[in-house]
């Protein structure tokens, strides 16, 4: 059974049952978001119309330099240092599979020609880590003050 929760402008808070599996929520009986059968959450805010939202699965802000140290996350567990730029974001929770988008910045007060990257090249991301590199834009890897990824899936 679904349940369509309707915020109907002349009659106050509708609640309505029917047997699609999902949950609706209204304003004035147009959809705004749903939790579909599968449950997925899907809004509209303001695209024109509702599809499903992809939240951002982990983000961490750490001190890329000396002693690796995290300022604040979410679903990561740990950074490990693997050496100059060279960096491990470990998951506290596993993604379902390595195809996920990662981006990010790096930098410092004097240095702001830094690139962020991923080197698929030599480590492949996990389900369980992704690899981050902090280098120059000549390609140089280094230690960076102010670090910072996000991880979407």
């Amino acid at each position: 059974m679904a349940i369509t929760i309707n915020a109907d402008t002349s009659n106050g808070l509708k609640l309505t049952s029917d047997t699609s599996g999902q949950i609706d929520f209204q304003s004035a009986g147009s959809t705004k978001a749903l939790i579909d059968t599968s449950g997925n959450l899907k809004f509209d805010s303001g695209y024109g119309s509702v599809a499903t939202a992809y939240g951002c699965r982990a983000w961490v802000n750490f001190n890329g330099t000396g002693t690796v140290a995290i300022r604040d996350s979410a679903n990561v567990s740990s950074i490990t240092d693997r050496g100059a730029g060279t960096y491990t974001v470990n998951f506290s929770t596993n993604m379902p599979d390595g195809n996920y988008a990662v981006g990010g910045s790096a930098g410092s007060a004097d240095v702001n020609l830094i690139n962020l990257g991923t080197p698929f090249s030599t480590i492949a991301p996990s389900v369980s880590a992704c690899p981050v590199n902090t280098a120059y834009v000549n390609g140089t890897t280094t230690d960076i003050v102010m670090v910072s990824v996000i991880i979407f899936r």
